[in-house]
């Protein structure tokens, strides 16, 4: 999986655009398409029915020249920008150009096209100016169910047809309005029709909103001039991409990692990433990870390429815009038949967990290059959580499906954050009240876990615990998430955090543990609960300030017995006073115990 090897050799003054380009003129077209991208984002969240678009903010939303090259972006869901870089070019490839009328809208989720998984839905519309296509406009959201053989599409298969409906490039959309006979299929395979019906619309509000705001300025400037501008966009991003990759120190940085079983078995997987940066030119090698597995446990190109430029995006200038310019310049190396490159027919329901994890693994590997711009393990997994059945007041059958926050990796500057969606995956929170209003559930615990940060002169941050129960029903319930035996780690001496554990019954004599991917039916009054890890901490932990300690302590974050054991801080359990004695006592111990064990 190579896009694209060659870097640009940077001038000397990278932000200087060419001689013939009016600089306010630049910014103010690069900005307005910007803000169509994200206005369209908008009209998406504020039209969709589900609780996982409208609230939880799982759509992102592009805009590609005639040359399917990415000119735009909202950064609504940074995991899906580089999937939707792979999967519009295919898509129209497949589709043919020459087959598109205005009005039209190509969807497609098909994994083995540039797409993700089988969720993630994509909606293409083509932009004709002057009776020629000039661009295609954009938007990917995450639909609650797709069909297949669990409630939320999200569940424990072993090939992708087991996963739900495999839409291949199809004109959904015909003159401005979907086809009610493509429609129909769709709503006859999928769950919960209603919510899926109005997501489905919304998408098409969404580029057609697009569509009216891209005209107005097509009529503005005329094609030829803005297009003229859109070639120096690319340009400008990739002079100055290239500058940046040329800060990064010469040398070869490996890591490696393991997952949880699949799904399937108990058998780890292994993920290897070594980074080669010579000169500016920086590759990601993943041809070490393992072979993929009969198991949902599997990552498609594209979401391995997500994965990998989310980081390499975080490494240089934030203000460095990112399209094609930026894209061209990433070197990713896989072998076909392996965990992040998986071939059909490979299930990929939990390819977002394989991605998630290249993302820690690739922070940590460049802790050895740029230890400055890095963090320690985060939690470490998406967490998919969806279940469904018959909704025992309406007698419909209801999907539902979210992700849970965890710990953010520290830093070498501050703490992690706590209960956050870690690095590519931007989606919020979904309020217990609007879920329960709803969804024929009750959440009993929705809080911080104390004591399930990694400890370190900048901590983690705390993982999340959130149980749920059915009252009067029984529903199919799904986890596909990970972290439950390899815990994020620490970074400079930091210690790992707390683990994930997700657990039947907890807080009951008949508690059982359950693995982290799994499908079950549940029992009257059966409650599951999810508790993500936190995340790992950074340096030396005897030198945290006693005060930070204490007062963590005393918003109940840590117990005052793990302030002892982990940190060396005496803390009054009643006052939170530190006892300056004990504590410097305790710390002397900690690190002459520490000696010599650095961290990587």
């Amino acid at each position: 999986m190579t896009p694209h090897t060659s870097l640009l050799t940077a001038p000397t003054d990278v932000g200087t655009l060419a001689a013939d380009i009016d600089p306010v003129r630049f910014e103010v077209i690069r900005n307005a398409l910007l803000a169509i991208t994200e206005e369209m984002g908008a009209t998406l969240r504020r039209t969709a029915y589900s609780t996982n678009i409208k609230t939880r903010g799982d759509f992102s939303c592009a805009f590609f020249d005639r040359q399917l090259r990415t000119i735009a972006q909202a950064f609504a869901q940074p995991s899906h920008l580089g999937s939707l870089a792979h999967i519009v070019p295919r898509a129209i490839a497949a589709y043919g150009a020459e087959n598109l009328m205005p009005g039209d809208g190509i969807l497609i989720n098909d994994p083995y096209l540039g797409g993700v998984h089988l969720n993630d839905i994509t909606l293409i519309s083509p932009v004709f100016h002057e009776g020629e296509i000039f661009g295609y406009l954009a938007n990917i959201a995450h639909h609650v169910d797709v069909g297949g053989g669990a409630p939320g599409s999200i569940g424990v298969s072993n090939e992708i047809y087991q996963e739900g409906m495999v839409i291949p490039p199809i004109r959904f959309v015909k003159e401005g309005q979907i086809d009610r006979d493509i429609f129909a299929l769709i709503r006859s395979n999928f769950r919960g029709t209603k919510e899926i019906s109005g997501d489905f619309r919304a998408q098409t509000a969404a580029n057609r909103l697009g569509w009216q705001r891209l005209q107005a300025l097509l009529d503005k400037y005329g094609g030829a001039e803005f297009e003229r501008y859109l070639g120096e966009m690319l340009s400008y991003t990739a002079r100055r991409t290239a500058q940046a990759l040329g800060q990064f120190p010469d040398g070869t940085f490996s890591a490696e990692s393991f997952m949880d079983g699949d799904g399937i078995s108990d058998e780890p997987i292994k993920l290897v990433a070594t980074v080669h940066i010579d000169h500016g030119r920086l590759s990601v090698d993943l041809t070490g990870c393992a072979p993929q597995r009969p198991s949902p446990t599997n990552a498609t190109s594209s979401q391995t390429y997500s994965g990998v430029v989310y980081v390499l995006k975080c490494l240089i200038d934030h203000d460095i815009p990112v399209n094609d310019g930026f894209y061209r310049l990433v070197d990713i190396r896989t072998t076909p038949g392996t965990v992040v490159d998986a071939q059909h027919p490979a299930a990929v329901a939990a390819g977002w967990e394989v991605a998630m994890q290249l993302c820690d693994l690739l922070f940590k590997a460049l802790a050895q290059a740029v230890p400055d711009r890095v963090l320690a393990g985060t939690k470490g997994c998406i967490c998919n959580i969806a279940f469904g059945g018959i909704n025992p007041a309406t007698a419909e059958y209801f999907t539902f499906y979210e992700t849970i926050a965890g710990g953010y990796g520290a830093t070498r500057r501050n703490d992690g954050m706590d209960a956050v969606q870690a690095h590519f995956q931007n989606t919020e929170n979904a309020p217990v009240e609007e879920t329960e209003a709803n969804y024929p559930l009750r959440i009993l615990c929705y809080e911080l876990i104390p004591d399930s940060e990694g400890a370190g002169y900048y901590r983690g941050g705390l993982g999340v615990r959130r149980d749920y129960t059915f009252p009067g029903h029984t529903p199919s319930f799904s986890i596909l998430s990970d972290k439950a035996k390899y815990p994020p780690w620490g970074l400079f001496d930091g210690g790992p955090a707390r683990p994930a554990k997700y657990v039947l019954n907890p807080d009951t004599p008949g508690a059982r543990e359950l693995p982290s991917k799994i499908t079950l039916q549940l029992k009257p009054g059966d409650v599951v609960s999810v508790q993500t890890p936190g995340g790992g901490g950074c340096e030396a932990v005897w030198e945290r300030p006693v005060e930070l300690v204490a007062a963590d302590v005393a918003l109940g974050k840590i117990s005052v017995e793990r302030a002892r054991a982990a940190y060396g801080v005496v803390v009054d359990p009643k006052t939170c006073a530190v006892d300056a004695a004990a504590t410097a006592e305790a710390r002397a111990r900690l690190a002459q115990g520490s000696s010599g064990k650095g961290g990587a």
